[in-house]
């Protein structure tokens, strides 16, 4: 007879996600180091991007050429590239994360590396560059480098597609929430080394707006989203 699960040893979110145990070793361990450990569950957590705010946000976006996918994860937003471009590329910092995508989306192209300093081949390639769920891995001093990033990516006229909303209400308890896990991060990661980059409400309108303009993008954002995702916003960025 087995012995009784411990509760930090039960599955959260899914019978097939991660325990808190998981999730807490994955928080005391660098980005990369964590998002290798959590892969082969991350698709059974929350931080996956819901497929149905993916398809929404694409839904202007066919008969492309080539599309990226920064911060490609296990591959949801290269899944709904398939169909809408000849060539889907993705890249992410995690080998464990690749692994995955790789065992999803196996006609995708995959590159290991950093968003913030694309390889060579992957610049000015691209009709389409996507990212979703992953602006909180991205420091704010760091998001005027990633927008030149995405716009040393993509072709003239390309275009650079993600989902994001506006900062909640004072009275909203999400921002609450949001600000005090944040705190927390902030907290750990002046203690721990190596550092655990992630944060929420990040890449907000419309401090968004104005540094992809200050690159030279022309903006336009769209409010289509069903219930319940009716607080998120589709931006779409010419370059």
């Amino acid at each position: 007879m087995l012995p009784p699960m411990g509760l930090f040893d039960r599955p959260i979110f899914h019978p097939e996600g991660p325990t808190f145990r998981e999730l807490a070793v994955q928080a005391l361990s660098s980005t990369d180091r964590g998002y290798d450990l959590l892969a082969p569950k991350f698709e059974y957590t929350p931080f996956r991007t819901p497929d149905p705010v993916i398809e929404t946000s694409l839904r202007r976006c066919r008969g492309l050429s080539a599309a990226l996918d920064l911060c490609c994860g296990t591959g949801a937003g290269l899944r709904a590239l398939e169909g809408r471009a000849e060539r889907v590329v993705g890249i992410d910092r995690s080998a464990g994360m690749l692994a995955e995508a790789r065992r999803h989306v196996p006609n995708a192209e995959l590159h290991q590396g950093d968003v913030l300093n694309l390889p060579s081949e992957l610049r000015g390639e691209f009709d389409l560059v996507t990212c979703y769920g992953a602006f909180g891995h991205i420091l704010e001093a760091d998001e005027a480098k990633f927008v030149a990033s995405v716009h040393a990516a993509l072709r003239p006229g390309g275009r650079f597609v993600f989902v994001t909303t506006e900062p909640p209400r004072w009275t909203s308890s999400a921002l609450w929430v949001a600000r005090g896990f944040n705190a927390v991060m902030r907290v750990r990661n002046a203690l721990l080394r190596p550092a655990f980059i992630m944060y929420y409400l990040t890449f907000l309108l419309p401090r968004a707006t104005r540094l992809l303009e200050d690159a030279g993008f022309e903006v336009r954002v769209f409010r289509d989203f069903p219930a319940p995702y009716e607080r998120l916003l589709t931006v779409e960025a010419t370059r």
